[in-house]
């Protein structure tokens, strides 16, 4: 018999938690209404303070239950703009974010801007030249991203830390060129101390419609995307953050 000490085996790790296929994923066909309570569930605990500084319609909250959450909605038919927000500083749990998307709705030149319909007080409003000036002055998909980033920027302000932050978007090809508006706004928001804690595809059920079109040079969008951030503490990297849920007042 050997005089060295037998060694124990190891105990076998066993993963915790019940096996099951009914999770939240990634991608998504259908419409915001069926996605967002999900995104929420995933992301929000019950009871939190959410400003929807983008509200709109209320699509979003069409299949959420009425008094799960204490919800701010506001928008520019309230007077209020998703760049400057009537709140105190780190007064909210989570804000939800969904401002014009497409350079079309942002052009300096009324004559040639897009949106019809419930965009058109978004497109007069935020379009360069308008009531409200795009932010930075930029042109084009520049305008779009200076808009993202400024209203981003103002709801770091109102969230307190470790707070959610909700963006919709969509890509686009603009002036014949891609670009890909999710990574610009994941890259943009790491830069104002936001973590990427989530992304989800929302892919159309039908088929978008084309005008005048001679050739096709780029895939025509038929997705869109819900992006989840949490803020990062001052002092905090970015690049060491991890997903934590969001404390206890």
């Amino acid at each position: 018999m050997s005089d060295a000490a037998e060694v124990p085996p190891r105990a076998r790790r066993v993963q915790g938690g019940s096996a099951t296929a009914d999770v939240v994923l990634s991608a998504h066909a259908g419409g915001n209404a069926a996605l967002f309570p999900q995104i929420l569930a995933l992301h929000v605990p019950p009871g939190s303070v959410i400003a929807d500084v983008t509200y709109g319609q209320g699509v979003f909250w069409q299949q959420v239950p009425k008094g799960l959450y204490h919800l701010l909605p506001s928008d520019l038919a309230t007077g209020t703009d998703c760049r400057a927000l009537p709140h105190a500083d780190d007064a909210l749990d989570a804000v939800v974010l969904d401002p014009p998307y497409m350079e079309g709705l942002l052009r300096p030149k009324a004559a040639t801007r897009g949106g019809l319909g419930t965009h058109a007080g978004l497109r007069t409003y935020y379009a360069a030249g308008g009531a409200g000036e795009a932010p930075g002055g930029g042109r084009w998909h520049q305008a779009v991203l200076d808009l993202y980033l400024a209203a981003a920027a103002e709801a770091r302000r109102v969230l307190r830390d470790h707070g959610i932050l909700i963006v919709k978007c969509q890509d686009e090809v603009s002036a014949n060129r891609q670009e890909l508006t999710h990574v610009q706004i994941v890259a943009g928001l790491a830069e104002l101390s936001f973590y990427a804690r989530d992304l989800f595809v929302l892919v159309r059920p039908n088929r978008p419609g084309v005008a005048r079109l001679l050739r096709q040079v780029h895939a025509r969008k038929n997705h869109s995307y819900f992006l989840v951030f949490q803020k990062v503490p001052a002092g905090q990297a970015v690049s060491r953050y991890r997903s934590r849920d969001l404390p206890p007042r």
